[in-house]
């Protein structure tokens, strides 16, 4: 595709987290690809949009935290960071500003800017059709166009008069139809009679140091039932690994069942016959590698109390939204026990026909994410850029 566009195209741009920085990057590299090379970027990234030439003025990990208690401990700095980007925008107007997820930092800078005569886009949904859905009037307010990556959140947004394109999950494309589950067993060095439990405590240290000890209990607890389980836990990096390392040494009886590798998470999934893991990105990633999950999460009280007060609807699995009921259990706060999840895994193993049906409706839930998202995403941006005008 041609650009309708001069040379010298300016994009604002923020994102918190790994899983923003990949989306920042696709979205960032379809739009290099699909309007010409010649555009600058700003804003926020990590090191894979960073890649790309997005210059960061703040460091990513700056604007990322988790749960209530994170924010009011950093609340002072976190906005100083968005009055500083909104009077650098200010001063240097964009052609388009652009958030990627980080939505409760993103949305009120996209108010702040559209306010302003700069158009906004915001590249994935918060999950306002979940929980604090009064936000949606805010959304209206600030958001020029919406990006979803999901088919239903499509619908919610025209229900309530926000111009959005659905894009399709990137990962979903990434993720071949069938696994080939051999391959990952033998790199893993799994035998054949054994069978694998994938242990996924989270990325951040918040949920590490909460879960940890959850699934090291669980495993003990597996494997006293069934001394065939392997157990592999991937670590997103170094230091995820050292408080995983202290859980285990305060329940030795887990230091030898549990394998710890150095990344490789979707490896260890798709070696797996059942994962147990952490709300969060990676039950989309064992989803779309058709894998049976037991999802777990674990807050603060305070957090908690927020969340609970807020939530529209009881779930927080995202396979479970898309399927529309609670297909994968899901056990939070107090009802995260070793007993509650070494049972709910037990159903797994138990029941092979319960598996199938449900890696089933995981190959239909697939095929409905696949979109034609860097086609998508430019024409969003165009009809922003195009205009000129939020």
């Amino acid at each position: 595709m041609s650009s309708s566009r001069a040379p010298g195209l300016r994009i604002g741009i923020v994102a918190g987290e790994t899983s923003g920085d990949l989306l920042g990057a696709g979205l960032m590299r379809a739009l290099i690809d699909g309007l010409g090379e010649d555009i600058e970027f700003e804003g926020i990234g990590g090191p894979e949009m960073q890649k790309l030439g997005c210059k960061s003025l703040f460091p990513m990990e700056s604007v990322t935290l988790v749960g209530l208690d994170g924010l009011l401990r950093r609340l002072r700095e976190i906005l100083g960071i968005r009055k500083a980007l909104v009077n650098h925008f200010t001063a240097r107007p964009p052609d388009l500003f652009i958030g990627v997820d980080l939505p409760d930092f993103n949305i009120g800078l996209e108010g702040k800017l559209r306010a302003k005569g700069i158009p906004t886009l915001q590249y994935v949904s918060p999950t306002v059709w979940a929980w604090r859905q009064y936000r949606i009037h805010k959304i209206k307010r600030s958001v020029s166009h919406m990006l979803v990556l999901f088919p239903f959140e499509q619908d919610f947004y025209r229900q309530h008069g926000v111009p959005v394109s659905f894009a399709g999950h990137p990962v979903a494309n990434e993720f071949p139809d069938i696994i080939d589950v051999e391959k990952y067993r033998t790199l893993f060095g799994i035998a054949g009679q054994q069978r694998v439990v994938a242990l996924l405590p989270g990325s951040r240290s918040g949920e590490i140091s909460r879960l940890s000890a959850l699934m090291i209990d669980t495993a003990v607890l597996l494997k006293s039932r069934y001394p065939e389980l392997v157990f592999l836990a991937p670590m997103v990096n170094e230091s995820a690994k050292k408080l995983f390392q202290q859980a285990l040494q305060q329940r030795p009886q887990g230091a030898d069942l549990i394998r710890l590798v150095d990344g490789q998470s979707r490896e260890v999934m798709s070696a797996a016959d059942v994962v147990v893991l952490a709300s969060g990105t990676a039950t989309m990633e064992a989803a779309l590698l058709k894998k049976p999950m037991v999802v777990t999460y674990k807050v603060s009280r305070l957090t908690a109390l927020y969340v609970n007060f807020l939530l529209k609807q009881k779930m927080v699995a995202m396979p479970n939204y898309l399927l529309g009921e609670k297909v994968v259990p899901e056990f939070l706060q107090d009802d995260a026990t070793a007993e509650n999840i070494c049972g709910a895994v037990q159903d797994y193993l138990d029941q092979p026909r319960k598996m199938q049906s449900l890696k089933q409706r995981f190959m239909e839930m697939h095929q409905s994410l696949k979109g034609q998202g860097e086609k998508v995403m430019v024409q969003a941006v165009q009809s922003l850029i195009g205009h000129g005008h939020a």
